[in-house]
C-alpha cells in the first residue's frame, strides 16, 4: 500500500494491489490523469476537509509523510498540523469558506468533516457542506478536464440498529439497506448520496468507507472511557448470555482504507465497511488488563437488568438506559470481507490490545 505513495506507475507499467507492477494495463485519460491520479506526477496534491479532527489528523500526517501535498481546510487560525501541509482557514457550512482555492489542483479530496456533538449543527455540514464542497470539486474538474476522485468517511451508523430485538444475531454488509436513526446517521446518509449522485457528471468518482466505532489514542467518543470506569472501579457487570459483539475499530486502521481508497483505483465507485469486531468478553478483559484490574465476571440476566433500569428511571440516577443495554447486548456484526476480497485489506490492530491506548492520552 506504502509503494503507492512513494511511486505513482508510469502508463507504460502493469499495475497489481495497490498500484504495484503486475496486473493487465487500465486506461488512462486525456489529461495524463489514472483514474484521478497523475501518471507524470511522483506525489499527488490532495484535499482534505477534518484534517484537525481525531481520524482526519492521522490521514493528513500519513499522507504527507508519504510525500504528498496535501491542502488542509480548518476552522482554527494556527492548527497544530504536521510539515508538508498548506492550511487555509475556512468553514465548510460558510457561503465565504475558499473552496475553490481548497481544490485547486487536487486530485484526491478526502472529505473527513463530520459533526458529532451539536445536532442542530450536523446538517449544516453533512448536507449543505457537502453540497458546497461538492459544487467546488466539479468546478475543479471541469477546469483541469481530468476527473477528481472523492474518498468519504461514512459511518456504519447509515444501515441503522437491528429491526427487531437488540441481541438478535445480525449480520451487516455493504449491500445491507440503509436505515438510519439520529440525525448524524441521517444526515451521514444524505452526504453520501449527494456524492454518489455527483459521480453521474463524470467529473468525479467517488469511495465511501464507512467505519464502526472508531477508537484509538485521543478518542473523542468518551463512552469507551466510561466503561472503562466501571470496569477499574469493579462495577461493571455483562448483560444476557455470552457473545455480545463489540465493534470497534482502531483510527490507524480506517486512516488506512481511507489511504488506499484514494489511491487503489480498485476502489473506484464502492462503499466499504471497516470494522475490526470481537466479543465483548475480550474487549473487556483487554480494557482490565490495560487497567490493571481484575476482569469482571458477574453476569445478570438481561430481562431483570431492564426490568431494573425502567424502574429506576426518573428515581435515581442510573448509568444503564435501554440505549447503553442495548450496547452491551448486540450481536450485529460488520465483517471487512469486501475489503480483503477487493483491496486486499484486513484491519491489523487488535481491539482488546489497543485498550490501553485510551487511557494513556
Amino acid at each position: 500500500m506504502d509503494a503507492a505513495f512513494s511511486q505513482i506507475p508510469s502508463s507504460s507499467e502493469n499495475l497489481g494491489p495497490h498500484g504495484l507492477p503486475g496486473a493487465p494495463l487500465l486506461s488512462v485519460d486525456n489529461c495524463g490523469c489514472f483514474y484521478g491520479f497523475k501518471i507524470q506526477s511522483i506525489t499527488m496534491k490532495v484535499a482534505i476537509t477534518g484534517a484537525s479532527g481525531f481520524i482526519g489528523r492521522r490521514l493528513a500526517d500519513a499522507l504527507a509523510a508519504h510525500g504528498c501535498t496535501v491542502n488542509v481546510l480548518s476552522r482554527t487560525l494556527q492548527p497544530r498540523l504536521g510539515a508538508g501541509m498548506e492550511v487555509m482557514t475556512g468553514d465548510l457550512t460558510s457561503p465565504e469558506c475558499p473552496l475553490d482555492q481548497f481544490v485547486y489542483d487536487c486530485e484526491v479530496v478526502f472529505h473527513c468533516a463530520g459533526e458529532i456533538r451539536n445536532t442542530a449543527a450536523m446538517r449544516l455540514l453533512h448536507v449543505h457542506g457537502t453540497q458546497r464542497l461538492l459544487q467546488a470539486v466539479l468546478k475543479e474538474a471541469a477546469r483541469r478536464g481530468c476527473k477528481i476522485h472523492w474518498v468519504q468517511l461514512s459511518s456504519v451508523g447509515a444501515y441503522g440498529p437491528p429491526q427487531g430485538k437488540a441481541n438478535a444475531e445480525r449480520i451487516v454488509t455493504e449491500d445491507t439497506p440503509l436505515l438510519p436513526v439520529g440525525e448524524y446517521e441521517v444526515t451521514k446518509v444524505l452526504s453520501d448520496e449527494l456524492v454518489i449522485r455527483s459521480s453521474a457528471s463524470h467529473l468525479l468518482s467517488y469511495s465511501i468507507v464507512r467505519p464502526s466505532i472508531v477508537m484509538g489514542a485521543g478518542m473523542p467518543n468518551k463512552s469507551l472511557r466510561a466503561l472503562g470506569e466501571m470496569v477499574r472501579k469493579g462495577l461493571f457487570f455483562y448483560i444476557g448470555r455470552p457473545g455480545a459483539i463489540a465493534p470497534y475499530v482502531h483510527v490507524d486502521d480506517v486512516a488506512a482504507v481511507l489511504r488506499l481508497c484514494g489511491t487503489d483505483p480498485r476502489g473506484k465507485g464502492k462503499v466499504f465497511n471497516v470494522s475490526n469486531d470481537c466479543r465483548l468478553e475480550e474487549m473487556i478483559g483487554g480494557m482490565a488488563s490495560a487497567l490493571g484490574v481484575r476482569r469482571p465476571r458477574l453476569r445478570l440476566p438481561e430481562a431483570m437488568v431492564r426490568t431494573v433500569a425502567r424502574a429506576a428511571a426518573g428515581v435515581v440516577s442510573i448509568p444503564l438506559t435501554p440505549e447503553r443495554i442495548n450496547a452491551l447486548v448486540a450481536r450485529t456484526r460488520y465483517p471487512h470481507d469486501k475489503l480483503e476480497q477487493e483491496l486486499g485489506f484486513i484491519p491489523r490492530v487488535s481491539v482488546p490490545d489497543a485498550m490501553g491506548e485510551v487511557w494513556a492520552t
